[in-house]
């Protein structure tokens, strides 16, 4: 069982940046892949951004556009999402997760996610 703990989330203005970042605990946190996603109010949960243990080749969705930036320090078992730039339609809850599969496949859909954190709000005004 792994345990999630999002943080770094809040109100910011437009074309500023914060950095989510998300702590694991209970498991063995280099063997999984961990992803981002958000959730806006009325809308699904979306996919942000991935990478695995190996940090080869970041899968990240396409309105990022260059903005956001996943990274992970397996030594002090977290994630990161420095997120640059940001617009008002960031507006959400950002949620990490874990993927027991810990490849360099296009995974996206939050089915293939095994563990999630509570999130985190991030708030972007125009």
């Amino acid at each position: 069982q792994v345990q999630l703990v999002e943080s770094g989330g809040g109100l910011v203005q437009a074309g500023g940046s914060l950095r989510l970042s998300c702590a694991a605990a209970g498991g063995t946190f280099s063997s999984y892949a961990m992803g981002w996603f958000r959730q806006a109010p009325g809308k699904e949960r979306e996919f942000v951004a991935r990478i695995t243990w190996s940090l080869r080749r970041p899968l990240y969705a396409d309105f990022v556009e260059g903005r956001f930036t996943i990274s992970r320090d397996n030594a002090k078992n977290t994630v990161y999402l420095q997120m640059n730039s940001l617009k008002p339609e960031d507006t959400a809850v950002y949620y990490c997760a874990a993927d027991r599969f810990n490849v360099n496949n296009d995974r996206r859909r939050l089915s293939e996610y095994d563990y999630w954190g509570q999130g985190t709000q991030v708030t972007v005004s125009s």
